[in-house]
C-alpha cells in the first residue's frame, strides 16, 4: 500500500462523515487517527458548544487553525472540524503535509441526517443561515482539495473510494 499518503486530511461540512469514515479509513491501513474536533475539546476541558458560545465563532476557528498547525503527520488520517477551511495558515500546513479529500454531500443529506447545528460548535456567523453557510464553505472544501469523494453510501464504500483515488 505505498500509494497511500504519509497522511489525509478530511475535509467537509458538519454531517459529511469525516470521523466516521477517517476512523474506518485509519483501521483499514493501519494508521492513526486525529479528530481535531476532540483535539481541542481535550485540550480546553470544554465542549466546542461550550466554547463556540463563551468565545464567539470567530475565536472558535483560531483554535482550530492553531491546533491544526500543530498535528503530527505521519501515518495519520485527520478528520477535520467544518469551518478549517476558513483559515489559510492551517489549510496551507495541511496541503504540505497531506493529501486532503473532500467527503462531499449536498444540502438535503445533512438535512437527512439530521445534524443538531445548536450544539456541535457548529461555528458561523449568527446571521448566517445553514444554507449560507454551505454554499459559502463549498467553494473553499473544492479550492483546498486534491481528491473529492462523494459520501453517499456506506462508510466502507466512501473509505474504498478513498483508497482507490490513489491508485490512479
Amino acid at each position: 500500500m505505498d500509494i497511500i499518503p504519509q497522511a489525509i486530511s478530511l475535509i467537509g461540512m458538519a454531517g459529511a462523515g469525516k470521523t466516521s469514515v477517517g476512523y474506518a479509513l485509519a483501521n483499514k491501513i493501519n494508521y492513526k487517527f486525529i479528530d481535531t474536533d476532540k483535539v481541542i475539546e481535550d485540550r480546553y476541558k470544554i465542549s466546542l458548544q461550550a466554547l463556540l458560545e463563551s468565545h464567539g465563532y470567530l475565536k472558535l476557528r483560531e483554535i482550530e487553525e492553531i491546533e491544526v498547525i500543530g498535528l503530527p503527520v505521519d501515518r495519520t488520517i485527520i478528520s477535520t472540524g467544518g469551518s478549517v477551511v476558513y483559515g489559510s495558515q492551517g489549510m496551507n500546513f495541511l496541503k504540505e503535509n497531506s493529501t486532503i479529500v473532500y467527503l462531499e454531500i449536498n444540502l438535503e443529506q445533512i438535512y437527512e441526517r439530521n445534524i443538531n447545528f445548536l450544539n456541535r460548535g457548529f461555528a458561523k456567523h449568527p446571521d448566517q443561515s445553514i444554507e449560507e453557510v454551505f454554499t459559502e464553505r463549498t467553494k473553499l472544501y473544492k479550492k483546498y482539495a486534491d481528491i473529492t469523494v462523494q459520501n453517499n453510501a456506506q462508510i466502507d464504500d466512501c473509505v474504498n473510494l478513498i483508497i482507490n483515488s490513489f491508485g490512479k
